[in-house]
């Protein structure tokens, strides 16, 4: 690799931006403190547009999940919606879009072999800076890199770095973080890799998306936040049983509802706690009717 370190240099370089990011003022690296929430943990709720499958227009959609006491939405981008009907959904339901999917990041991946593919997967990631900044979003989310049998760790390291980069320009003309999320991608398994692939981009239009649900099948939520402290710009939540993972497939472990699974809740809220995070949570489990969605709603309010 580019940035070939031996152990002992990977341990210094992360324990040197582990003490950076302690000595930041609070919110250097976070999120812009959220206005005040709904609930009484004073974090910011919201799902994904998709988990929610009443037949209905956009705006009754936005305008349900404000009924149920969201504080906001997440879309994917690019998208086939028209922006000025996004925008009227929006705006008559007084319920913001606070952040942006990259919705082609799975197919067009910024480590592909193909430099067609990642030259495509990076017009889709300008796509969402694009629409996240019409929409009034702060963010995209981004699975910065796949690895595979075809794509090494070390390609998928060098290959997706260099692709952001090229999009750093944008976001920063924009104002829109890119968010790297924790996903089974069989890349940055750890949290101090995590936190070393975002300091190595030395930009503040970087950070992390962390999802705390994805993260135990090999570790502990609580631990990850301790590590990636102020890094962490938004959240995402979902369950995970590990008893259920063991005997039914590691798939089958995100049906849990929120709290009812082998997430250390109190242990999490101690954790966000502690970096003083105050930002959004996006719920991304299964959706449904307006039922679901609003034990959805219930449900974060227990866990958070």
């Amino acid at each position: 690799m580019k940035h070939r370190l031996n152990r002992r240099q990977f341990l210094g370089s992360v324990s040197t931006s582990l003490a950076l990011a302690a000595s930041l003022p609070k919110g250097e690296l976070a999120a812009a403190p959220a206005d005040s929430s709904t609930a009484a943990h004073g974090l910011k709720k919201a799902v994904k547009l998709g988990m929610v499958k009443e037949q209905i227009s956009l705006t009754e959609k936005f305008q349900l999940l404000k009924e149920l006491g969201f504080d906001g939405v997440e879309m994917g981008s690019p998208n086939g919606y028209d922006p000025n009907v996004v925008l009227e959904a929006r705006d008559s339901s007084d319920l913001p879009i606070h952040g942006v999917v990259d919705s082609v990041h799975w197919r067009q991946t910024l480590s592909h072999p193909d430099e067609k593919v990642r030259s495509e997967g990076l017009a889709g990631l300008m796509t969402a800076l694009r629409d996240a900044k019409a929409y009034g979003a702060t963010s995209v989310l981004l699975v910065p890199a796949t690895v595979n049998k075809d794509v090494s760790y070390a390609q998928a390291y060098e290959r997706s770095q260099a692709e952001i980069r090229k999009a750093l320009p944008l976001a920063t003309e924009l104002g829109i973080k890119i968010l790297f999320e924790n996903v089974w991608n069989n890349f940055l398994l750890s949290p101090l890799e995590a936190a070393r692939y975002i300091d190595e981009f030395e930009s503040p239009m970087v950070g992390a998306y962390f999802d705390v649900g994805n993260v135990v099948r090999w570790g502990w939520p609580q631990q990850w936040i301790e590590v990636l402290g102020k890094r962490i710009v938004k959240l995402h939540a979902k369950e995970y049983d590990l008893n259920i993972a063991l005997n039914q497939g590691m798939a089958k472990a995100f049906d849990r509802p929120l709290g009812k699974g082998s997430i250390d809740w109190p242990r999490v809220r101690q954790a966000l706690k502690a970096i003083d995070y105050h930002g959004w949570v996006t719920a991304e489990v299964r959706g449904g009717d307006r039922k679901r969605m609003a034990e959805i709603a219930r449900q974060m309010d227990q866990v958070l």
